[in-house]
């Protein structure tokens, strides 16, 4: 794919995760995992076809993983500004706040920056064919900080320990769904 075509398709996947990530939904879905997996394949395939015959200077490669490492500290970051709380059926949920949306834009703006970077040390658009491969470390990153943060939750229910009771809004489609407990 082109270099414009991986940025407005890296722009469309943080869009629709933005929308899903503010909304409260389960903290174990499987859907999350097909998605990463997706964006992990498909971002393999682009950079190896940015990269096809070329040889790669090493400071560009080091330039990779340093985004890619990056990515993972941006994703743990975000996970930890969601809100995890128990459902009073025993379910776990999970809700973005405005600074998990606002930590998204930084860690593509760090992606994009990097790409600069990584696309001038290389000389072959190295850098924004990876950003498809960046999401899916990041959202991969902030999912499974997110599940263990989930996991904990559940532990600590089995051991007896009552969490907060979370307050039901009536006002969100399909009748109640639990909300964050307000503290």
């Amino acid at each position: 794919m082109s270099s414009l075509t991986n940025v407005v398709i890296g722009l469309l996947v943080v869009g629709l995760l933005l929308s899903r990530q503010l909304q409260p939904r389960l903290a174990k879905e499987s859907s999350s995992v097909r998605l990463v997996a997706i964006l992990a394949v498909v971002g393999v395939v682009d950079t190896r076809n940015a990269i096809g015959t070329h040889t790669v200077p090493v400071t560009a490669l080091a330039w990779l993983g340093l985004s890619l490492v990056a990515g993972a500290g941006m994703g743990a970051a975000r996970a930890a500004t969601i809100r995890v709380w128990r459902a009073e059926d025993g379910s776990a949920w999970r809700q973005g706040t405005v600074l998990t949306a606002g930590l998204w834009l930084v860690s593509l703006a760090l992606h994009l920056g990097l790409d600069w970077v990584i696309d001038h040390t290389s000389g072959i658009p190295l850098g924004t064919s990876s950003i498809l491969l960046y999401l899916a470390v990041t959202l991969g990153a902030q999912r499974e900080v997110v599940r263990w943060r989930a996991t904990r939750l559940t532990r600590t229910m089995q051991l007896g320990d009552r969490p907060s009771t979370p307050q039901m809004n009536s006002s969100h489609r399909g009748g109640s769904l639990p909300c964050a407990p307000c503290h």
